[in-house]
């Protein structure tokens, strides 16, 4: 069976269609996040509790994405996707009408689960349909795709809570997502290398089992813990970094710093395809680098200098995670949405923990403590990288 190869009509069909998923969970998934300081003041939460808007969904996320590739196995790729993009975008529109930040955080729990129907099962198809010579850029495609959603809907969500209201901004964003939603279910090619599983809960954990007792896997995840972790982490606090002095920005103004996140749509594809021609290792310690370089910048007290290192540090994230992402894919040859889902997991999980950790932290030593738990990630991440390649040269 043929595989889909560049340069052709259902090449290009199906990366505008993964473009358009990927941007509708992350635009879903992270439009909290620039709300985070009008939660901490219309329902006088601490930063640390009015995080949980975000962190709560990608703990419960997480935690699905295990058992959604598993169901992908019985009932299929791309069904599961497309009707993970049209409950996640109907539950969107549902968090706009919320009385209270409980029923709030109730509702981010419940796209948490939906959401999970599309981020590893998206990764798999892509292993399983794409040619080995357009996997990377593929890949990269779709990465682009979800910097692309977490950029707009941050921007959007924030510039029209400004000017209208955060219940306008969700719904807004609701229904661009269903939109969006439907074109991915119509572009999308069928599965073609995809075979039907019955789904054994009693074998569930299996796979799971076999890919955590695998080194270099687990360095991988580790990877995807720790940059994500600090990533997020920089981006939920900065905000409170903005609007208080000697900053005081507005709501719409602190928004378009998440307009950096075209350096990340730019860097995923960039960085994938010289993963592929230079080698993961050394892309990958690239990109790092540049993760550090930016976050660092950020203790620079001028603004125009904060931006530059928030910039930075979000180009060589995005680099980041499209190669490791990827190269889960190569180490695992059996389960693959398995491995996907685990990768997954720890980056989520990453979001999830270190990102409400940030926030005791943001609370006792501000944005030193911030800059210094996040360096901390990247030197941990640099470790199992270094784990990661002796491992591999002693496969050889």
């Amino acid at each position: 069976m043929d595989y889909i190869e560049a340069r052709t009509k259902k090449y290009w069909m199906a990366n505008s269609a993964l473009f358009a998923g990927g941007l509708v969970t992350f635009a879903i998934l992270y439009s909290t996040q620039p709300l985070l300081p009008i939660f901490s003041r219309k329902f006088r939460a601490s930063p640390e509790y009015s995080s949980l808007a975000l962190s709560l969904t990608t703990g419960v996320l997480s935690f699905s994405l295990l058992i959604a590739a598993v169901v992908s196995d019985r009932f299929g790729r791309k069904n599961m996707m497309s009707c993970s993009l049209v409950l996640s975008s109907v539950a969107a529109i549902a968090t706009a009408f919320c009385p209270n930040f409980f029923s709030l955080l109730v509702l981010r729990a419940l796209q948490g689960l939906v959401l999970a129907g599309l981020p590893s099962i998206a990764m798999t198809y892509v292993s399983e349909e794409f040619h080995a010579r357009s996997l990377g850029t593929a890949m990269g495609l779709y990465v682009s795709g979800t910097t692309v959603g977490g950029m707009f809907g941050r921007i959007v969500v924030g510039m029209v809570s400004d000017f209208f209201s955060w219940r306008v901004a969700l719904v807004s964003l609701g229904l661009i997502s269903l939109l969006c939603s439907l074109w991915f279910w119509a572009g999308l090619p069928e599965s073609m290398h995809f075979e039907k599983k019955s789904v054994s809960f009693s074998k569930i954990f299996r796979p799971f089992i076999s890919h955590l007792k695998r080194i270099r896997l687990v360095c991988l995840f580790g990877i995807g813990f720790l940059l994500m972790g600090g990533f997020v982490t920089l981006f939920n606090y900065i905000g409170f970094l903005l609007t208080a002095a000697p900053f005081n920005l507005t709501q719409a103004e602190v928004s378009w710093i998440f307009a950096v996140y075209v350096c990340g749509t730019f860097s995923s594809t960039w960085m994938g395809k010289l993963a592929d021609t230079k080698g993961k290792g050394f892309i990958l310690t690239v990109s790092m680098s540049i993760m550090m370089i930016g976050v660092l910048c950020t203790l620079v007290p001028l603004l125009p200098i904060k931006v530059l290192g928030v910039a930075l540090f979000t180009f060589g994230f995005f680099g980041s995670h499209s190669i490791a992402s990827g190269w889960v894919g190569s180490v695992a040859l059996r389960d693959r949405a398995q491995a996907a889902s685990l990768y997954l997991f720890f980056y989520y999980a990453g979001s999830s923990i270190l990102g409400t950790f940030g926030g005791v932290v943001w609370h006792y030593i501000h944005w030193t403590g911030i800059v210094s738990m996040i360096v901390l990630c990247i030197l941990l991440a640099f470790g199992l990288e270094t784990l990661l390649l002796s491992s591999e040269n002693r496969s050889r």
